[in-house]
């Protein structure tokens, strides 16, 4: 793949990537996954991988820092400040990474020691790469912490990586990441875990770091609205190839290759005008009914945990409710507990005028079958063990009632539903796709036909194609079928284009209940506000606007 028009001089390179292939042992033979990959890094310049699962983005970005393992084959160049890493000897690379060139993984909680506190493994690091004395280390390390902005480090310094938030063990992370003040951060989906006010601040954190530092980096994303809000260059792979290169408003607005338009049309789009279209008038009597639930966890160090508090609404037939709020908002507590898989404390809870607060096993096992449930991770919510078959018909068998070639037909009818062929019924989970496995999830909870259907987070670990299909198999199944769905999501984006009314909440308690307009378009409650204005979107021009006003509207 050529570069792209713009040229830079040998100085101005920080990272030079030039006909870059991978390859990986694969039963005594080399399957090549990265093929003549090239790109450059200039100084101060953020550079986006962005690609689907499998594409090759963090594999072309680690072939070079020799982290890919001896099964892995890597020809090539790759140059770091005119430095050939590519077979360079380790003793070589062991001082590039992390003294000059540090990454910062996905998940922090793998890439944190847990059993050292963030304190022990900052000073450790400052002592072995940058010469500290165990006093010096110390203040340099509460030096880093103040400078990632967490909000109290005294206290981060003596925790364990388990005793912070998600956000927090992020910027504990990017801490130690920058301990050795590197040239260049390779970021690798450093947000995707995170919720979307707490993605906004990290993102925001980075640009103020990379400016103080006058670093350069590499961001490895799957979200274009990331790259958007981010980047000065993006680089679009498709297995394993760069099909397209370019500035990042030049390639959003004019994108070339299919795959590129196809990416960009598959971001579910915020919009941000009113639609003064009437919305349809729900029925008079809900088919759920929940008023003032309570939710509490016992917790043998801090007693007592209240997870939902005085929560009410309602979910009519044939409605859609997305419900949204950040981690520990009690979005799934809710989820959980109507199906009986949590217990509500207190309050009262209706389907269909059945009370759900308090009900038998027998009541319950009845409720069962009138409601469906899809997890968010359909590989740890399906056996491995069973055939995708065995698994969508467990809920009929259970259910009784039918014979063998009756539960046959409605299985094969529930996978043509979701676009499975019918010889997926005699595969297992671990043969399919992580969409596919989504669909087998969905497969699964429509083949009672509920009245209710309760989706938790169904598409937050897909790509963004993958979402999108996913998404139009719901849509019209539900037009098809007719059920009402509680929708639990962190994604606005998605939440938008599915819902008639959104709920939102906040730390168990409920912010704000009305229709897409009234909640995205118009929310009354700061902490919606905040909300809507995280939310990055894939149009640079327009989210550079709104991080600008997002700043401005910060506290001092």
């Amino acid at each position: 793949m050529s570069l792209s028009a713009e040229q830079t001089t040998d100085a101005e390179r920080i990272f030079e990537v030039n006909n870059l292939s991978v390859s990986f042992d694969a039963d005594g033979e080399w399957k090549e996954v990265v093929h003549d990959v090239s790109y450059r890094v200039k100084a101060g310049e953020v550079v986006a991988l962005v690609g689907e699962s499998g594409s090759g983005k963090s594999v072309s970005s680690l072939a070079g820092l020799g982290l890919l393992g001896r099964g892995a084959k890597v020809t090539g160049s790759v140059k770091f400040k005119g430095r050939e890493l590519v077979g360079a000897p380790e003793s070589v690379l062991r001082k590039v990474r992390g003294n000059e060139v540090a990454l910062i993984f996905q998940e922090p909680m793998t890439a944190l020691h847990p059993v050292y506190t963030i304190g022990q493994q900052l000073v450790r690091v400052l002592q072995a790469r940058a010469g500290h004395t165990k006093t010096s280390a110390k203040a340099r390390a509460l030096e880093l912490l103040s400078m990632v902005e967490l909000p109290a480090p005294e206290r981060a310094y003596h925790s364990y990586p388990h005793q912070l938030s998600g956000g927090q063990r992020q910027r504990a992370l990017i801490a130690l990441c920058i301990s050795c003040d590197p040239t260049l951060l390779i970021a690798d989906e450093p947000t995707t875990a995170l919720d979307v006010t707490v993605q906004a601040e990290i993102l925001e954190l980075l640009r103020r770091l990379r400016t103080r530092l006058n670093g350069s980096a590499v961001l490895i994303t799957h979200d274009l609205g990331v790259v958007a809000d981010s980047a000065d260059q993006v680089i679009v792979m498709q297995n394993g190839e760069v099909v397209e290169y370019g500035p990042v408003r030049e390639v959003f607005e004019r994108p070339q290759h299919p795959y590129t338009q196809q990416l960009l049309a598959a971001v579910p789009r915020l919009r941000l005008d009113v639609d003064e279209a009437p919305t349809h008038a729900p029925a008079t009597e809900p088919l759920l009914r929940i008023q003032n639930a309570v939710i509490e966890y016992n917790s043998h160090h801090h007693g007592v945990f209240r997870a939902v508090d005085d929560v009410s609404f309602d979910i009519h037939r044939g409605e859609i409710v997305g419900l949204v709020g950040e981690s520990g908002s009690g979005k799934t507590s809710i989820a959980k507990a109507i199906v009986g898989l949590e217990k509500f404390k207190a309050g009262s809870v209706t389907m269909d005028g059945t009370e759900i607060v308090g009900i038998g096993a027998s009541g319950l096992r009845a409720l069962r079958r009138r409601i469906g449930f899809v997890f968010q991770d359909p590989g740890s919510s399906l056996n491995p063990r069973r055939t995708i078959g065995d698994s969508v018909s467990e809920p009929l068998r259970l259910a009784g009632g039918l014979s063998r070639a009756q539960i046959k037909a409605r299985v094969e009818e529930g996978l043509d539903q979701v676009r499975l062929p019918a010889d997926a019924m005699t595969r297992y989970p671990h043969q399919l796709s992580g969409g596919q496995r989504q669909r087998v999830g969905i497969a699964r909870a429509i083949i009672t036909r509920p009245e209710l259907l309760i989706a938790d987070e169904p598409t937050s670990a897909l790509d963004v194609s993958v979402q999108a299909r996913v998404l139009e198999i719901f849509e019209e199944l539900q037009a098809e079928l007719g059920f009402a769905c509680l929708f639990v999501s962190h994604d606005l984006g998605v939440i938008d284009r599915l819902s008639d009314r959104i709920v939102v909440l906040r730390r168990g308690e409920l912010v704000e209940v009305g229709t897409p307009d009234q909640v995205i378009r118009n929310p009354q409650d700061p902490y919606t506000r905040r909300l809507v204005q995280a939310i990055p979107v894939a149009d640079p021009a327009l989210q550079h606007e709104r991080r600008r006003q997002r700043v401005e509207s910060l506290p001092a």
